[in-house]
C-alpha cells in the first residue's frame, strides 16, 4: 500500500533525462512498441525542457529512485472555450505496482489540471490493456467510445505535407 511506502512526485528536472529516456523505453516494451521508439534523451531534452516546452513530466521516486512517470501537455477544448491536459504516458515499472503510484500520480495531474483551469483531463489506453482499462474505471474515467482517433505519422505526415495548398491560398 501507497501508505506503507514513502515516495515523492515531482516536476521532471533536465538531469532527469536519462531515466524518463529509459521508462520510455521500459514502457514501450511493455507495450510491445519498441520498433516504433525513435526517442533519443536529446529529443527528450529539447521538447520537455527548451522554448517552446511541448510537454512536461513528473516522476515518482522512493529510496530505489524513480520508479514511474507521467509525460503530458495542454489541449485546448473550442467548445468548452478552456485548455485541457491531455496524459500522453503514464507508466509504474512493473516490480513497483500496486503501491499506489498509478493512482498518486493520476491525483497529481488531476489537481494540476484544475489548477491551471483545465476543463478536461484525457488520455488513450491501448484496447487490450485490461488491467489500465479497470484503474481508470476506478477513478471515474469514461470511454469516448464515439471518438476514433486518427493519426497521420511517418511518409504518410511527409507526403501530407508535401502537398501544396489550394490555389489562392497562402501560408502566412
Amino acid at each position: 500500500m501507497a501508505s506503507q511506502t514513502n515516495f515523492s512526485i515531482r516536476a521532471a528536472q533536465p538531469e532527469d533525462v536519462p531515466v524518463i529516456h529509459q521508462l520510455v523505453r521500459e514502457l514501450a516494451e511493455y507495450e510491445k512498441l519498441t520498433h516504433i521508439v525513435t526517442a533519443d534523451e536529446a529529443s527528450l531534452r529539447a521538447h520537455l525542457f527548451s522554448e517552446p516546452r511541448y510537454a512536461e513530466a513528473v516522476l515518482v521516486c522512493e529510496d530505489a529512485g524513480c520508479v514511474g512517470f507521467a509525460l503530458f501537455f495542454h489541449s485546448y477544448s473550442t467548445f468548452l472555450g478552456r485548455p485541457g491536459l491531455y496524459l500522453e504516458d503514464l507508466f509504474v515499472r512493473p516490480v513497483f505496482r500496486g503501491r499506489g503510484y498509478g493512482k498518486a500520480l493520476m491525483v497529481y495531474l488531476a489537481k494540476l489540471a484544475v489548477e491551471r483551469g483545465c476543463g478536461r483531463f484525457e488520455w488513450s489506453v491501448l484496447d487490450w490493456n485490461q488491467p489500465s482499462i479497470d484503474f481508470y474505471r476506478t477513478l471515474g474515467a469514461q470511454p469516448m467510445g464515439e471518438w476514433i482517433i486518427q493519426r497521420v505519422t511517418g511518409p504518410a505526415l511527409e507526403q501530407l505535407a508535401a502537398q501544396p495548398l489550394r490555389a489562392g491560398v497562402e501560408r502566412a
